[in-house]
């Protein structure tokens, strides 16, 4: 039992604090003007625990039963907003309702809480580490568990499944805890698999997330491990300091093993934010944690941006550093998935206290409260990167505020790469509830195009996805 002075975990406190009751509205009110081909859901998975009800509970962000909060916008309007969990086993029986379906191994049986996206007119919510997908309906309530991108050797779907738009297939690299392999899986438009194929992991590396190119598929063997000794403490990961990082390329077209290229410094991958190839190797801009990284404190390790190059010719491996900004969860413009882009969308957040009445502190250096310092709040913001320039622009949320990934809408008629808009869930303190923000990507930090003032707020999660059109939908490549 935590002791009455110990502070309250962040990760169930302030933005993090999951929410305890479903809610359903409509006709949502909103300033500005919401453009008419925004026609579709702008959907976002998270970690909401449930009946967690002391905020100092030892707790993992990670952790906690997935809830998907929605709103759907349509000519001009936002119709609804939807939030509800993920009805695994565990969750209908503690909500006091029948289970949807039968989990073929009720151990994997959990509420995936970390994507959701469209294929094919459905809508999936994705885990990892061999959990099965979970199909919704397009009002986000449970249909049970699905099959999507599950093979016979017991892989599924992932939490980063990736879509080429020149091919219009859907891939994954699939892990299961305690299975020195992972396994690249391709699905067709339709959703079914077409082929797959398994890759040697010795040590069991935890590949959160990974890369694709026209000529490759990226894979990241880190540091970061599982680790079953720690599974049983609640942690699946840890640290091997004596392990490389490194970059492996399996061909798409099965033409070769994958090869290996060992990365300068150690780092670990948090997400994938771009690949394409070049003549000499690939080039893939990524998420890197440069310190370890503990799944306790997931922004102690101050994840930057970077850029590797690999020279297939010499076997080197290039580190550059794109932003010094600690942040995460990338987008681009879909569309330019796998082939050189020019910009990319990013948020950073920054969990601070300081003495009441005091001058603030760096934000970075402060990460859990105490009773000495009762103030306690967050710093949200969105980042542009012109990777052309060398550039970026911030637009600044505001203290107390808390902004998450921001998802990229193309225009109806794009005439450039950023010609689109930007959606994201963001915190209003002064409302006490949260806004569906709107942004002109080519106006970052100008006015906002509209803010839907959603009636309740939504803690900060994970990741989400737009899915145009009406019933069903495919998600924009992402």
């Amino acid at each position: 039992m935590p002791s009455p002075l110990t502070p309250p975990n962040p990760y169930l406190s302030g933005v993090f604090a999951p929410v305890t009751t479903e809610t359903t509205a409509f006709d949502l009110p909103f300033t500005g003007h919401l453009p008419h081909h925004l026609d579709g859901r702008y959907l976002r998975n998270g970690p909401n625990p449930l009946g967690i009800d002391d905020p100092a509970t030892p707790h993992l962000w990670t952790l906690g039963e997935g809830m998907v909060h929605g709103v759907r916008l349509r000519a001009g309007r936002a119709e609804w907003y939807r939030n509800r969990w993920v009805r695994s086993g565990s969750v209908a029986d503690r909500l006091g309702e029948p289970r949807r379906g039968t989990a073929p191994d009720p151990l994997l049986d959990l509420a995936p809480n970390v994507h959701v996206i469209g294929v094919a007119g459905r809508t999936y919510a994705l885990l990892e580490g061999g959990i099965r997908p979970y199909e919704l309906t397009d009002e986000l309530d449970t249909v049970g568990p699905a099959d999507l991108g599950v093979t016979p050797e017991g892989f599924s779907a992932n939490a980063h499944a990736a879509h080429d738009p020149a091919t219009g297939e859907l891939h994954c690299l699939s892990f299961r805890y305690g299975v020195e392999a992972v396994q690249h899986i391709v699905l067709d438009a339709r959703g079914h698999v077409v082929r797959t194929r398994l890759v040697p992991t010795p040590g069991n590396p935890y590949m959160h997330d990974f890369g694709l190119t026209g000529r490759y598929v990226l894979l990241f063997d880190t540091p970061l491990v599982f680790d079953a000794v720690r599974l049983a403490e609640g942690i699946p990961f840890a640290w091997h300091h004596h392990r490389p990082t490194r970059i492996g390329l399996l061909p798409r077209d099965g033409s070769g093993p994958v090869r290996w290229y060992e990365v300068p410094g150690a780092p670990t991958v948090g997400h994938t934010v771009n690949a394409h190839d070049t003549p000499v190797g690939p080039v893939v801009d990524l998420i890197a944690h440069p310190d370890p990284l503990d799944l306790r404190d997931v922004g102690r390790s101050r994840p930057v941006p970077e850029r590797w190059a690999v020279d297939v010719r010499t076997g080197a491996v290039r580190r550059d550093r794109l932003h010094d900004r600690p942040q995460d969860f990338p987008r681009i413009n879909g569309h330019h998935a796998g082939r050189p882009h020019r910009y990319a969308y990013t948020a950073a957040g920054e969990l601070y206290t300081r003495p009441t009445g005091g001058p603030a502190p760096d934000p970075l250096a402060l990460r859990h409260g105490d009773p000495e310092r009762p103030e306690r709040g967050f710093r949200g913001a969105l980042i542009k990167h012109d990777l052309l320039r060398g550039t970026s622009e911030t637009r600044e949320f505001g203290r107390h505020a808390a902004v998450g990934e921001a998802v990229f809408v193309p225009a109806e008629h794009p005439t450039a790469e950023d010609d689109g808009h930007l959606l994201t869930f963001a915190y209003d303190p002064e409302r006490g509830a949260t806004d569906l923000v709107v942004l002109a990507a080519q106006d970052f930090t100008g006015p906002a195009v509209a803010r839907v003032h959603l009636p309740v707020r939504v803690p900060l999660g994970l990741h989400g996805s737009w899915i145009p059109g009406g019933r069903g939908g495919t998600s924009d490549p992402a």
